[in-house]
């Protein structure tokens, strides 16, 4: 199926990271794939880093997304678990950008105000609203959230571009019948 854009969402994890595509056409969203990257089982932080490159980047080759949205590391406590997030981060970000593809971050406050309307909401809830926002049956989802968390991202990616812009936006309603004449003569 063709798409008018095709927006890559990823959840970054140093021990699973989650994927999710979705698909645009005007109004019409359709998830792609979304899955998980299982890295647990790799012992070695760099090859972690290694796997997480490789398979961004096969996706991004088999899937040939127009965006890629990414969700900001958040900030904690552990110094030693931010840096290993960060450069998950940063390993999937350079797959995107080694195909030239744009990148947009969002906050995983952000993701979850936008998607279920809580910023403290849980990845069952994440989940949960994909499945309405979506039409996605719950038991066909992946068992780890960070897939339907990245899905996620990618979606709040497509909410935040349908934004009207505020660079022409007027202030008040009298600048606004200025800069739309046409609406006064409907009255």
């Amino acid at each position: 199926m063709d798409y008018d854009k095709i927006i890559m969402g990823i959840d970054p994890g140093t021990n699973v990271m989650g994927y999710g595509i979705l698909g645009v056409n005007g109004k019409t969203l359709t998830p792609i794939i979304l899955g998980a990257i299982e890295l647990h089982k790799l012992g070695d932080h760099y090859l972690r880093l290694a796997r997480i490159y490789e398979r961004v980047l096969g996706l991004v080759e088999q899937y040939l997304p127009d965006e890629l949205a990414i969700e900001a590391p958040f900030y904690g406590k552990n110094v030693q678990s931010m840096l290993k997030l960060g450069r998950a981060q940063g390993v999937a970000m350079a797959a995107a950008l080694a195909r030239d593809i744009p990148i947009f971050e969002y906050a995983p406050l952000k993701v979850k105000q936008v998607v279920t309307g809580n910023g403290g909401a849980s990845k069952e809830q994440v989940a949960t609203m994909l499945c309405h926002i979506l039409k996605l049956q719950r038991d066909k989802l992946p068992t780890l959230l960070d897939a339907t968390d990245a899905l996620a991202v990618a979606l709040t990616h497509y909410y935040e571009n349908q934004k009207p812009t505020s660079g022409g936006g007027a202030k008040n309603w009298e600048q606004f019948l200025k800069q739309h004449p046409e609406r006064l003569a409907k009255r």
